[in-house]
């Protein structure tokens, strides 16, 4: 892409989403409101891996908000429901995370919004076994102790998978773990199995030679979410605008050097360059506002963690967007 057409489907990217996402916020609130924004600071939760991380690595968000007084905090978590949660007792404001998350965190109470997405990456996380292992398919998972992050885009993934395979969720054991606990006990033996994703899929695959039984093609999405906290997205919009402004650059920037980006989260991550080069292999770019599609398919996946008890009672998953699009 040129760099014309690139500054143009930049602007109609930014108008859609200031349009779907935040227009409403913003005409809405008075000046005073506004204004606060210009004060303070933001808080921004992030992951070893994805935009936000190559944002917070370039600096250019930063730069942007101190012209304005405004001083960003970054805070790492190494899972989405952890960070999720952290919004939702009000220690970040903005933050981003895979499909599962939000809805287990809706359906606790969390004050939150969607404001956009990332296209689907089903590559970008699965279901693994040791080298060693004899079992070949996900049919072969029943009775078998499975470790995965409750709550985590890959929960789904599971569910989905069993589901193909002929398999209930009860058919398996689940070993509800962390990342970095998950892999421990995948090394040493103690499950049998492990729903990941990257950079953790990719690292597992090349330094422990983890063997895929089934990826999300087919299977599930796996978008990844940008969201705020309702209250500061209705008091700072133009904050939340800029942000997603700086979003699209990067994630612009993002596609046309891989190998930068593969360099510059190589160092973020701690992760060896031919791992994380893997992993980015896989991402997806193109940031975009929700839609109805992606509101659909999110509505599905609440639907069905709720008919398992996975969360505690059915959720409107529209109720946790902008009223532009209520």
């Amino acid at each position: 892409m040129d760099n014309n057409n690139t500054r143009n489907a930049r602007r109609r990217t930014l108008g859609l989403l200031s349009a779907a996402a935040l227009g409403a916020i913003a005409t809405t609130l008075p000046g005073a409101a506004l204004a606060q924004a210009k004060a303070g600071s933001l808080r921004i939760g992030y992951q070893k891996y994805g935009t936000l991380t190559i944002l917070k690595a370039r600096g250019t968000l930063d730069k942007r908000l101190a012209a304005q007084g405004i001083d960003v905090k970054w805070t790492e978590f190494p899972a989405g429901p952890v960070l999720l949660e952290g919004l939702n007792v009000g220690s970040i404001d903005f933050g981003t995370v895979g499909e599962a998350p939000p809805i287990f965190a809706q359906a606790a109470g969390a004050n939150l919004v969607y404001i956009a997405n990332e296209p689907p990456a089903p590559l970008s996380e699965a279901i693994v076994v040791p080298k060693t292992s004899t079992l070949k398919t996900v049919r072969d998972l029943k009775g078998e102790k499975v470790a995965l992050n409750k709550g985590s885009n890959v929960h789904y993934l599971l569910v989905k998978a069993l589901e193909k395979a002929g398999l209930d969720y009860k058919d398996i054991a689940p070993i509800y773990l962390p990342p970095s606990d998950a892999r421990a006990a995948f090394e040493r033996g103690s499950v049998d199995a492990w729903v990941i994703w990257d950079p953790f899929l990719a690292a597992a695959e090349k330094q422990l030679g983890a063997r895929i039984l089934a990826d999300g093609q087919g299977l599930v999405a796996n978008h990844q979410f940008f969201l705020a906290s309702r209250p500061y997205a209705e008091k700072n919009p133009d904050v939340v605008k800029l942000i997603v402004d700086e979003l699209v650059r990067t994630d612009e920037w993002s596609r046309q050097n891989v190998k930068e980006v593969a360099a510059i989260l190589a160092g973020q991550i701690g992760l060896p360059a031919d791992i994380v080069e893997l992993a980015a292999s896989r991402y997806a770019y193109g940031i975009t506002p929700v839609n109805d599609a992606v509101l659909h398919e999110q509505q599905k996946i609440a639907d069905v963690f709720a008919n398992l008890k996975l969360i505690p009672k059915k959720i409107n998953v529209r109720s946790a967007v902008t009223g532009a699009r209520l």
